[in-house]
């Protein structure tokens, strides 16, 4: 196992542990890297020091986000993912669907084309823009 340090393109660091690069490069290819912050796919290796081996094994797979809004961004997407259904490209019909008494009302996420949301809005359906991408997964 490797640990990397790990940057993301909107320049959020984090470490993470692989079995070796070469499967750093494969995952990060096939779009399985994301920022633990944001979740951005954009993700790189930073510059690294060499790791010395100490007695001190606290140091967990991802570090803290350093900065109070970053913590706060991770404490909302943590508690959306947690308590939300993530419904993928489908998001728009199943809010319509909700909105129109078609399907139960329930918390979800997902993703949206910019006339899909500005169409919803404008019949009224309560919906928001998340300030993070979604993980691409179903609860």
């Amino acid at each position: 196992m490797i640990s990397f340090s790990l940057k993301c393109a909107h320049g959020h660091s984090f470490d993470s542990w692989f079995q070796s690069s070469e499967a750093f490069e494969s995952l990060r290819a096939s779009g399985k890297i994301e920022c633990a912050v944001c979740g951005s796919p954009e993700v790189e290796k930073s510059l690294m020091a060499p790791r010395v081996s100490t007695r001190d094994t606290s140091k967990g797979a991802l570090s803290q986000p350093a900065h109070p809004a970053e913590q706060a961004l991770s404490e909302m997407r943590r508690k959306i993912e947690a308590n939300s259904e993530y419904v993928g490209p489908k998001f728009a019909a199943e809010a319509r669907k909700m909105h129109l008494g078609d399907a139960p009302e329930r918390a979800i996420y997902g993703e949206a084309k910019v006339e899909e949301a500005k169409k919803l809005i404008e019949d009224g359906v309560p919906v928001m823009p998340l300030p993070f991408k979604p993980n691409r997964r179903s609860n």
